[in-house]
């Protein structure tokens, strides 16, 4: 009897400690920039050196249909903090650009959005995020903060509100004058204003700008060295880490111990950069006894951006493997990106999983992990991901996924659940130029209506669990369910169009332009908001491969 008592204590003991195991994890989200699922030799590439990145991978789960909420930053990001579609929040916009230009624009991520950070911060973690933001800054005043990521849930923050452009670094030409001279009734000044925009943030406590204009030397060194500062001071209890590198957005760039060192000019340094950034942040997991404990997760915000190229003709944009087009197109290039997530002892290791995953799916993920309840309030149209990579279901919950170009349904996936088929439709698609090219190369983005689009009655329809590649389209003669596909996405459509609400457009021509009363300055407009608090200290050491 004693025995038997004693192994029903054992017993229980063991489920306690598993239970306590995989709840309220550290949790660290590694977010590339413009970074193609073919650059990483996880995902197949075999001249570019990402060992570290690829150790996730091995020790992990690789999601293999993983799918940006948006194939443009701003809209991206915004899903992947909210867990729901970009349309919801107002972060998808009705005019040409989709992004936000400035830190002195007033829209932003609304306050009344319920970030993942916020949650975990309710339940006692400590938040980072490190790196690039590009989701607003200030409303009315240069210091109100409404839209800053210190409004949002996170603790500390040291980085940059905005993004890189190629008009930021000398040499590298402009994205303005390219993409956007035919619709901004703006002075070309606007490539200066981005100059004095763009600064290193950081915050703690309050808010200070350390480095205005923002310098590139040792760049990643800087983010990575805040990275693991930030994991030393909180190895002890619950943290959130998000590390949204700047690589590979242009303009490009590497330090000296990487530059010159890849096969694939100063992409492929900037590559293998941020690869020896993630393997210094798994390594300070090891060192304090984490790894057990941590969640990693590694993305890009959408698919390379197949049109950048440098003034002097040199490839600076990704490779999206055999997938179509590439970021601000929904083609599989656009939109299905890197999806990869370890935690040692408690999902598999060495898994691939080709159900259609969302970055919206890190929303309920990781607030279930922490014991924190999902909003009632709103939808959230994100699933959690742990039932797939524990292995217990074998289907996503995401019979539907709904691709947005800018604030305008582009196109549907349907994964239906009796069926192994991934069909997809579109009800436009972007006119590449050159015609016979795979992107939108003279005005270096494609836009989402008017000539830049050719609209499809019927849509457009592909098979993607037979065409990948999406070359053919099918039609009723080589399909015999044609009609029926679409008339089941019709209703989807029906369906989810009723779950939208009127918001206030966050990306209007009024929110994006820039707005003096709202820059920040860490000087004087005399003296250039000048100032560089940033390039003295100590950097770490590093070696490339």
């Amino acid at each position: 009897m004693r025995v038997l008592l004693f192994l029903i204590i054992c017993q229980c003991a063991i489920k306690s400690v598993k239970t306590h195991s995989t709840s309220n994890p550290n949790v660290i989200l590694l977010m590339a920039d413009d970074l193609g699922i073919g650059d990483l030799g996880c995902y197949g590439n075999r001249t570019l050196r990402t060992s570290n990145i690829d150790r996730i991978a091995e020790e992990g789960v690789t999601l293999t249909q993983h799918i940006a909420a948006s194939p443009l930053c701003t809209p991206s990001r915004a899903a992947f903090l909210t867990g729901r579609y970009p349309i919801r929040s107002g972060m998808a916009a009705f005019s040409r650009v989709g992004v936000f230009l400035f830190s002195a624009s007033s829209g932003g991520l609304p306050s009344e959005e319920i970030t993942f950070t916020k949650l975990l911060k309710q339940r006692g973690y400590a938040t980072a995020l490190i790196g690039k933001w590009h989701l607003g800054m200030n409303c009315e005043s240069s210091n109100d903060f409404c839209h800053h990521p210190l409004s949002h849930g996170f603790d500390y923050f040291y980085g940059l509100t905005v993004t890189n452009f190629r008009d930021c670094k000398p040499g590298q030409g402009s994205v303005f004058l390219k993409g956007v001279q035919k619709t901004l009734v703006i002075p070309v000044q606007i490539a200066g204003i981005t100059l004095v925009s763009l600064a290193i943030v950081q915050y703690i406590g309050l808010l200070k700008i350390i480095q205005q204009p923002l310098s590139y030397e040792n760049l990643t060194q800087r983010l990575t060295k805040e990275a693991m500062q930030f994991i030393s001071r909180n190895s002890d209890a619950p943290f959130l880490l998000v590390l949204s590198y700047l690589h590979v957005h242009t303009a490009l760039y590497a330090s000296k111990n990487f530059r010159g060192k890849s096969k694939h000019g100063l992409y492929g340094d900037a590559v293998e950069e941020m690869d020896w950034s993630v393997g210094q942040i798994l390594d300070v997991l090891e060192k304090y006894n984490l790894s057990d404990k941590t969640l990693v997760y590694f993305t890009s915000d959408q698919g390379a951006h197949v049109e950048e190229i440098s003034s002097s003709g040199e490839v600076h944009g990704g490779y999206n493997g055999i997938y179509k087009g590439g970021k601000s197109t929904n083609w599989e290039g656009g939109i299905r990106v890197p999806g990869l997530l370890r935690w040692p002892g408690v999902i598999q290791a060495g898994a691939y999983i080709d159900e259609p995953t969302s970055n919206m799916d890190i929303f309920p993920t990781v607030v279930k992990l922490a014991e924190a309840q999902l909003p009632s309030d709103r939808v959230i149209d994100g699933h959690d991901l742990m039932p797939l990579l524990q292995g217990k279901v074998t289907r996503s919950k995401h019979e539907f996924l709904f691709h947005y170009c800018n604030a305008y349904l582009n196109a549907v996936r349907w994964h239906p659940g009796n069926s192994e088929s991934v069909w997809k439709v579109f009800f436009f698609t972007p006119n590449f130029s050159p015609e016979n090219s795979n992107g939108c190369y003279d005005s270096h983005v494609c836009f989402c209506h008017g000539d830049f689009i050719k609209q499809h009655d019927p849509p457009l329809l592909f098979d993607l669990s037979r065409d990948p590649e999406e070359k053919v389209p099918l039609t009723p003669e080589t399909e015999s369910r044609f009609y029926e596909i679409l008339r089941v996405i019709d209703l989807a459509v029906d369906n989810h169009t009723r779950s939208l609400h009127a918001v206030p457009d966050q990306l209007s021509w009024d929110n994006l332009l820039w707005k003096p009363w709202l820059q920040p300055c860490c000087s004087s407009f005399l003296q250039s908001c000048y100032c560089d608090y940033d390039s003295e200290g100590s950097l770490l050491e590093v070696h490339s491969g």
